[in-house]
């Protein structure tokens, strides 16, 4: 059996300042690194003592202080994996929300969407954000580790999933599962038919009890 808990980082200095993200190097907020500290202790009281557990992270800083947390939980250290990262938004990384939103084109409702052009200059296509997820995922998998744990981006998220079902990235153009930040979402293969399962998406249920919802 292997389990895989995904964990969308919580809240950064670009949610409230109101900028766009991708790779643009934001922190947690104050009420980020205390919601990093539930995320450590859920998984911690999910993994079961002396399990073996791995442990991957985007390399930007809000993923890192949250596997800080998570690192010492388990006593374990992180591999740093950039292709981990959030989709790229090219220029408008760091930028106001509304800067990009007056230039974003939508894919269309019908036809190309992997390779579709936003209109933002060193903006990724979905179709190069998905191939870099994937390469990382199958990476990951590559390891017989009853216990990871991947840290990584609320629109990344998606791409994770998508690799883990193993839907060919040419079918990934209408995919969407959405997370909320400092979520843990927990995907499970079983070890007689290899079924690769979603058990919960989006699970926020530390943070509730935590306060810091």
């Amino acid at each position: 059996m292997r389990t895989l808990y995904v964990v969308t980082h919580p809240e950064a200095t670009h949610h409230v300042e109101g900028v766009v993200g991708g790779w643009h190097d934001s922190r947690l907020t104050p009420v980020g690194v205390p919601a990093a500290v539930s995320i450590a202790q859920a998984l911690r009281a999910r993994i079961p003592d002396g399990a073996e557990v791995q442990l991957f992270s985007s390399d930007l800083q809000r993923t890192l202080r949250t596997a800080d947390e998570v690192s010492q939980a388990f006593g374990v250290k992180p591999v740093l994996d950039r292709r981990l990262r959030e989709k790229s938004y090219g220029e408008a990384e760091g930028r106001p929300q509304d800067w990009l939103d007056r230039r974003f084109i939508p894919p269309p409702a019908a036809g190309e969407r992997m390779d579709h052009d936003e209109g933002v200059q060193g903006a990724e296509t979905k179709a190069v954000w998905a191939r870099r997820i994937y390469a990382a995922m199958d990476e990951i998998l590559r390891n017989s580790c009853e216990h990871q744990i991947v840290l990584t981006h609320g629109g990344s998220l998606t791409c994770v999933v998508a690799s883990w079902i193993k839907m060919p990235i040419e079918s990934a153009g209408y995919a969407s599962f959405r997370a909320p930040s400092g979520s843990i979402t927990t995907l499970r293969e079983d070890d007689f038919f290899h079924n690769r399962q979603v058990v919960s998406l989006g699970d926020t249920r530390h943070l509730d009890s935590a306060g810091v919802a």
